[in-house]
């Protein structure tokens, strides 16, 4: 397990989670945005969990 690239991948998550909070925050959400980021959170998640 490469200790670097799981904690790229945490970094790329948590990044992702911080957009999608921005958007839904908006008074009008881009909801297909949401959901691409929510998708994209999860495929990360599922790697990180692979590397593990």
């Amino acid at each position: 397990m490469d200790q670097n690239h799981v904690s790229a991948l945490r970094g790329k998550h948590e990044a992702l989670d911080r957009k999608i909070s921005e958007e839904e925050s908006r008074p009008s959400p881009d909801t297909i945005l949401i959901h691409s980021l929510k998708k994209e959170k999860l495929r990360l998640k599922e790697e990180m969990l692979a590397e593990a």
